[in-house]
């Protein structure tokens, strides 16, 4: 069983909108929607669990509906951090399958996420037990601990950003968060579920992402995605759109 676990329970402060970035509207439909159907529509995908702001559950529940997301098989209400969401959504998923099915938890605010990626991250965590979506940094990264000056310089051929999904066997994940959920700190510096097994002194395994998978943050972030989309819907990320349209101009000034 591969099962998506997706969490939408950010406020969307950052965002400025007046409403939770995931329900911001593009191309006619929500953010959340655009990233739930990359997962409906996957042939490797079986079910999915969703994590919201407990207020937003009836018109979640709504959206499922009228787009016809039939692999949404819970949606629970968000914790007091971005883990106790996700965590959340692995118990309700814990309670209807067996412990050996593979999560691969995701950001419901990274709505272009490729075919190849999920399967690459089910495929790890087949292989290693596990899988971190990450791409490798184009700029230089620089550390600081007061924010004014610079610490140390990594080699940039060293560094990578973490991206969704993150993935494993649902009972290895669970296991981790219930280790950590017991500590003082508990999510404390948690950003994400790498964070976590690596706390734990586990290994994690990097799975190669896509340019593309950006995480819809700021105002900047939607002009960015609405461009890939329209990329994407001229297929130009194959160099057929493109194609396509220089010939119909050739065509036009050759007659």
């Amino acid at each position: 069983m591969n099962i998506a676990i997706i969490f939408a329970g950010g406020s969307g402060v950052r965002m400025g909108a007046g409403i939770p970035k995931q329900f911001l509207e593009i191309n006619g439909k929500p953010i959340l929607v655009h990233t739930l159907q990359l997962f409906q529509n996957h042939d490797m995908i079986d079910k999915i669990y969703l994590s919201v702001l407990e207020k937003y559950i009836p018109y979640v529940d709504e959206l499922v509906k009228d787009f016809r997301l039939s692999k949404v098989c819970g949606i629970v209400a968000g914790g007091e951090t971005g883990q106790d969401s996700i965590y959340n959504a692995l118990k309700k998923a814990e309670e209807e399958n067996d412990g050996d099915s593979i999560v691969l938890i995701h950001d419901g605010v990274r709505p272009f996420i490729t075919y190849e990626v999920i399967r690459d991250n089910i495929e790890s965590v087949k292989e290693h037990g596990n899988g971190i979506t990450c791409t490798s940094c184009y700029e230089t990264i620089l550390l600081s601990k007061d924010g004014q000056t610079v610490g140390d310089v990594p080699y940039r051929k060293e560094t990578y950003a973490a991206q969704a999904p993150q993935s494993f066997y649902l009972k290895d994940i669970i296991s981790a968060h219930d280790q950590i959920r017991q500590t003082p700190t508990r999510y404390d510096n948690m950003v994400d579920s790498c964070t976590i097994i690596r706390t734990l002194g586990q290994t994690a395994y990097m799975v190669p992402g896509n340019r593309g998978n950006i995480k819809v943050t700021t105002p900047e972030d939607v002009y960015m995605y609405r461009a890939l989309l329209m990329y994407k819907e001229n297929e130009q990320a194959f160099g057929l759109g493109l194609t396509s349209q220089l010939e119909s101009k050739i065509g036009k000034y050759s007659r």
